[in-house]
Parts: structure tokens; C-alpha cells; sequence
């Protein structure tokens, strides 16, 4: 679903955010992205959405070579991949049910379509009763869980998170790993970037470790 072959990645053409980065992640597999602050796990993930371009090596995604793909088509790609950032990106002048709905109206589904698809996943996070709150009023737990809903409304192939428990109280980190893990469940290829000790002990599943851009440890 996802191989990286010898991936460089630099900024400002001399320190490398990632060097020589190969790596697989079969279908419906999870896996955790490790590392300090600064190791590469927010570059690689955004590699893997095509919001970065490497430097130099190939990146496959869904058997697509992003280094081949041309920008008109990054879009298509997109809809097959749900992303969780770390500071959520919550539209808020728009409530939860327009946040989670929006990826489905980008891509043109229908209106019942879109109401059954949003409100399923809502219950799935156990916020059907804030559907019309707006972001700002919601706690940062809830918060997550928005946004959590929002990337895998699409029922997408594969899912990115960036540090998903972050600043999350352990309650709050403990509902995040059980959505994580449904994903996986449903045969959704999940990839985390994290630092989070307790998420990983929480949950069966390969890491990849990074540091200064290199994988020390798969």
C-alpha cells in the first residue's frame, strides 16, 4: 500500500529532513512512526499525501508513484487518504457536521449520501449531540475526535495522523486509540507519527524509529 525507496528530503538544500528512507506498509497494517522532535515524522507523512515532494528517491502510495503524478491528480489521490493533524484544522466558522462533511462535498457525493456518511461517522465518536456545536466551543478532546471523524467519513484506504494524542488527557488518548484501531480493524492502512510511549504500549503494531531523518530501527 505504501513503500518509500531511498527517500531524501531536504528544505534549504543542505540538511536533510529525511536521508535514504526505505520502508513498506502492507495493506491494512499499522504502524508507528517514531522520534524525537526534529527526527522527520511530519515530513514523511506529508510525503506521503503529496503535500511535499522529495528531494530525491521514490515515494509509491496505492500503487501510485508520487513522483510521477502530475498536479492535476494529486486531488484524486487525496480522496483515498485521510489525514489527522496535529492542530486538527477545524474549519471554525463551520459546525462539526460541516467540518466532517466537507472531504465528501470536495469530492461531489450527494446530499443523503453525505448526511448518512457524516452522522455515521459522528456516532462513531460519540458526538452525534454536538453535530451542530461550533469547533471553538468543543473541548480538545472533542476536538480530535472531529477531526478524526472528518478523515475517515470517506472510508479512505489509508489513514494519516500526526500525533494524534497530543496535548490529550489519557482519557481522552485512550478513545483516540480505540477509533485508530477500529480503522485498522476495517482494513484501513493506518500510519501514526508519534512520540507518545503510551499509545505505542497501547497498541499491538510495528514502529519505524526515526532520528535525524533516519530510520534507526523498522
Amino acid at each position: 500500500m505504501i513503500d518509500l525507496f531511498h527517500v531524501f528530503k531536504t528544505f534549504d538544500g543542505v540538511t536533510p529532513a529525511l536521508a535514504d528512507v526505505s520502508m513498506s506498509v502492507g495493506k491494512g497494517e499499522l504502524v508507528f512512526v517514531t522520534g524525537p522532535s526534529g527526527a522527520g515524522k511530519s515530513t514523511l507523512l506529508r510525503l506521503l499525501f503529496a503535500a511535499e515532494r522529495p528531494t530525491r528517491g521514490q515515494v509509491v502510495v496505492a500503487g501510485e508513484n508520487l513522483e510521477r503524478m502530475r498536479p492535476a491528480n494529486v486531488p484524486y489521490l487525496r480522496r483515498s487518504i485521510g489525514v489527522v493533524f496535529q492542530d486538527f484544522r477545524l474549519l471554525p466558522t463551520r459546525t462539526v457536521f460541516e467540518n466532517v462533511a466537507f472531504p465528501l462535498e470536495v469530492r461531489g457525493d450527494g446530499r443523503s449520501e453525505i448526511e448518512r456518511r457524516v452522522y455515521r461517522s459522528l456516532k462513531e465518536v460519540g458526538l452525534v449531540h454536538k453535530a451542530y456545536a461550533m469547533p471553538p466551543a468543543l473541548s480538545g478532546g472533542e476536538q480530535q475526535r472531529v477531526a478524526i471523524a472528518r478523515a475517515l467519513v470517506g472510508d479512505p484506504a489509508i489513514l494519516l495522523a500526526d500525533e494524534p494524542t497530543a496535548s490529550l488527557d489519557p482519557d481522552n488518548a485512550r478513545e483516540v486509540v480505540k477509533l485508530l484501531e477500529t480503522a485498522r480493524i476495517r482494513g484501513t492502512t493506518v500510519v501514526i507519527a508519534t512520540h507518545d510511549r503510551a499509545l505505542i504500549a497501547a497498541m499491538n503494531a510495528r514502529t519505524v524509529a526515526l532520528a535525524g531523518g533516519r530510520v534507526v530501527s523498522a
